[in-house]
C-alpha cells in the first residue's frame, strides 16, 4: 500500500475513493472501505491528519493513532492512502476546490463516503455535489448503532467488551515500552510500562484482561494507587512471554474490565490479587468469540 502525503505523490489513475476521517476503523468506516474495494477501480482512501476538529480548536480523543488507521486501510485493502494535512487554510478551501485538488488530481471517478459525511468551506460540500461535479458519488448507509462517539463513550466507563463488535477487533492500546519504576519485576510480574501518544483515548482506570504479541496479557491502566502514584500508566504483563520489549511498539487489546485499581493493605495483598488477575486473563474470552 502506498501512502501519499501530497496529491502528486500518487498517479493519477481511475480510482475508487473512500473519504472521511475514519477515527477507529470501526465497522462503518469499513463498510465505506468495503465499498470502494467493491467499486472495480482501485481502491483509494483520502483520510485527514489531524483530526479536523483538532485542527480547529478542539480536543479530540482519538480511538487510534494513524499509524494503526493505515494498517487498518492496508488489511480492509486499500491500495493507496492519501493522507491530507488538515490546516485551518484546507478548512477554508471551497468544496469544489477541494475535489478538484484532492480528487480530481488523483483519477478519483467513484467517492464512496457515509451518508453523513461534509467537507469544505464550512461542511458546505456533500455527496449530492460531488455528484453536481460530475464525480460518481455513493452514500454509504450509516451502520445503526456505531459511531467514533459512542465508542469514545464505552471506553470512558471502561466497557471495552461492548466497544469490540462496534470496532469489529477489540479495543487496543498502542505505543512505545519505555523503562518504569520496575516493581512488576520485583513482585514476580515483570510489566511492560507503554507510553501512549497523548492524543489517543486511554479506557477508564482499572484492571484489564486481554492479549498482547500473541500472549495473554494483564493490563493496568491508571495511577498505582497502591504506591501513591499520580502519573497515567498503561503496564501489560504478558503471560508466559520472556523478552525485552524496550523501545518496541505493543499493541495491547483489551478484552474485558476485571475490577477497579486499589491500594492494598500489604504488598502480599497485592501480589495476591494480581496472581487472581493473570488467573482471570487466562481464562477470558475474546469479545468478539461466540458465546
Amino acid at each position: 500500500m502506498t501512502v501519499a502525503r501530497l496529491p502528486g505523490d500518487l498517479a493519477a489513475r481511475p480510482r475508487a475513493v473512500a473519504i472521511g476521517t475514519f477515527d477507529g476503523v470501526h465497522v462503518g468506516h469499513q463498510r465505506v472501505l468495503r465499498a470502494a474495494v467493491d467499486a472495480g477501480r482501485t481502491p483509494t482512501a483520502v483520510t485527514f491528519d489531524p483530526h479536523p476538529r483538532t485542527a480547529l480548536g478542539h480536543r479530540v480523543e482519538l480511538l487510534s493513532t494513524l499509524q494503526r488507521r493505515l494498517e487498518l486501510f492496508a488489511e480492509a485493502g486499500m491500495a493507496d492512502v492519501l493522507v491530507v494535512d488538515f490546516t485551518q487554510e484546507l478548512a477554508a478551501l471551497s468544496a469544489a476546490d477541494f475535489a478538484e485538488q484532492f480528487l480530481r488530481a488523483i483519477g478519483a471517478e467513484v467517492v464512496v463516503a457515509g451518508a453523513d459525511f461534509r467537507f469544505g468551506r464550512g461542511r458546505e460540500g456533500d455527496l449530492d455535489l460531488l455528484a453536481r461535479l460530475g464525480l460518481d458519488a455513493r452514500r454509504v448507509p450509516l451502520v445503526e448503532g456505531v459511531s467514533s462517539t459512542l465508542i469514545r463513550g464505552l471506553l470512558r466507563a471502561g466497557e471495552v467488551d461492548r466497544a469490540a463488535p462496534l470496532l469489529g477487533r477489540p479495543v487496543e492500546v498502542d505505543g512505545i515500552v519505555v523503562s518504569g519504576d520496575a516493581r512488576g519485576g520485583t513482585l514476580g510480574f515483570p510489566t511492560a510500562n507503554v507510553q501512549v501518544e497523548p492524543s489517543l483515548l486511554v479506557p477508564a482506570h482499572g484492571i484489564y484482561a486481554g492479549s498482547a504479541r500473541g500472549q495473554r496479557a494483564a493490563t493496568s491502566i491508571g495511577v498505582n494507587p497502591h504506591y501513591g502514584g499520580a502519573e497515567l500508566r498503561v503496564e501489560a504483563f504478558l503471560l508466559d512471554y520472556e523478552g525485552d520489549l524496550y523501545g518496541q511498539r505493543l499493541i495491547v487489546e483489551l478484552w474485558e474490565r476485571l475490577r477497579d485499581e486499589r491500594s492494598f493493605e500489604s504488598e502480599q495483598d497485592l501480589i495476591d490479587q494480581i496472581a487472581r488477575d493473570v488467573e482471570q486473563t487466562r481464562s477470558a474470552r475474546h469479545p468478539l468469540q461466540p458465546a
